[in-house]
């Protein structure tokens, strides 16, 4: 619960690599952000600081991301931040990345356009019975009895 959701705007660095995996698809790429901001003495736009990600996307986005994501486009990826530290042979100083496990990405629209597709459901299999289709509509109310006396009961 207590989990980093955040969402970064930046540019892919690297391509997508993706595999199939035994609990289904997953795919990663590196994606830049670079900070902006206004010069006032310069009187222009400088780019400050590049940040690099580790994308990861599984199963259906892992599959959409294999195909629709390529190098130096702009995206929108919000998910989860997960920063590790390792230490590596021969280094004496430890590892760091930041890895963002992604709940949804998309272009960025501010920066281009996109052609939106609907991926294509998987299909299932198909079942060896078929159910009946329920019965949805609303009986007709009852009509009433003849009133009866209520029966009484003695607890003892």
């Amino acid at each position: 619960m207590n989990e980093t959701v955040l969402c970064v705007v930046g540019n892919v660095a690297t391509r997508p690599v993706y595999r199939e995996l035994p609990n289904g698809p997953s795919a990663r790429f590196r994606l830049a952000v670079t900070a902006r901001y206004w010069d006032r003495e310069k009187n222009l736009w400088t780019d400050g600081h590049t940040n690099f990600f580790t994308v990861w996307a599984n199963r259906q986005l892992a599959v959409n991301v294999a195909a629709s994501v390529e190098v130096g486009q702009p995206l929108v990826v919000q998910g989860r931040l997960k920063v590790r530290t390792e230490m590596r042979e021969g280094q004496q100083q430890a590892w760091a990345s930041a890895d963002i496990d992604a709940v949804t990405i998309g272009h960025d629209l501010t920066r281009g356009t996109a052609a939106f597709r609907r991926s294509a459901k998987p299909e299932t299999p198909a079942r060896a019975e078929t159910r009946p289709e329920p019965q949805w509509e609303t009986p007709p109310p009852a009509e009433p009895e003849a009133q009866q006396e209520p029966e009484t009961v003695l607890v003892t």
